[in-house]
């Protein structure tokens, strides 16, 4: 049986699904979701494309980010540049509250014995708190990056919202023409081969001819830190800034 949110994706599928960039941000962010729709971004190696593409259209969108307090500092850093170079005023930063570390990972070090565990409170419940209020979210999943992502499509009915991935038809050679044509900033940890960048303890560089997301939790069989996949029991870990 087909759900609501599973008949309004096939729609604007059948709708949109022509468009990409900012031609399918603008009536969505305008139109269908008006104040009702979040980007979700990790300011990551490919993120200024899709932040560039919705700073066009309006700077004072939602842009949720987890700061699983995890991070390298190059992405904080690189973060807060890229929100002063694009004029973002709409950046929610999410945390971990300090009460959830204390009761799930006192000393810091869960990522090493169950580093799903460690994603889970630190990043997936703290981004399911921080959407609560929203109908709909936009992602920078693209069907290159992994083959969990070949079939992506540009809507998606998902934990009783719609999931928008705008650029998942991009392929690496169009994200690196589109950040030279707009000469937009890089991750500083970018040209040192790191190509996927997420938490420091589980990312490591690329080598050449690996897949772009070879540096994510080293041979292991993980692959997602938990986001994109279905949400177990809820649970309240979350502090904003």
């Amino acid at each position: 049986m087909i759900t609501h949110l599973q008949a309004r994706a096939r729609d604007l599928n059948a709708r949109y699904g022509h468009l990409t960039g900012v031609e399918l941000l603008r009536p969505l962010i305008q139109t269908e979701f008006k104040g009702q729709l979040a980007l979700v971004s990790s300011f990551g190696t490919e993120s200024a494309v899709l932040l560039h593409q919705v700073a066009q259209i309006d700077r004072d969108l939602p842009v949720l980010f987890v700061n699983t307090r995890k991070l390298f500092g190059e992405t904080l850093r690189y973060k807060r540049k890229l929100v002063e170079t694009l004029g973002l005023s709409g950046v929610r930063e999410l945390s971990p509250s300090v009460e959830a570390e204390q009761a799930h990972d006192r000393d810091g070090v869960l990522w090493r014995s169950n580093n799903t565990a460690c994603c889970d409170f630190r990043k997936v419940r703290v981004l399911d708190a921080g959407l609560a209020p929203f109908a709909a979210w936009i992602t920078g999943r693209k069907r290159y990056q992994a083959t969990t992502r070949l079939e992506l499509p540009l809507f998606e009915a998902a934990e009783g919202k719609i999931k928008i991935n705008p650029l998942a038809g991009y392929t690496r050679a169009d994200v690196e023409s589109y950040l030279d044509r707009h000469d937009l900033p890089r991750h500083p940890l970018e040209e040192d081969g790191y190509l996927s960048v997420g938490c420091m303890p589980c990312t490591d560089r690329v080598a050449p001819g690996e897949d772009i997301r070879a540096g994510r939790w080293r041979g292991q069989e993980k692959t997602e830190c938990g986001i994109h996949l279905p949400l177990t029991s809820p649970t309240n870990l979350v502090g904003a800034s």
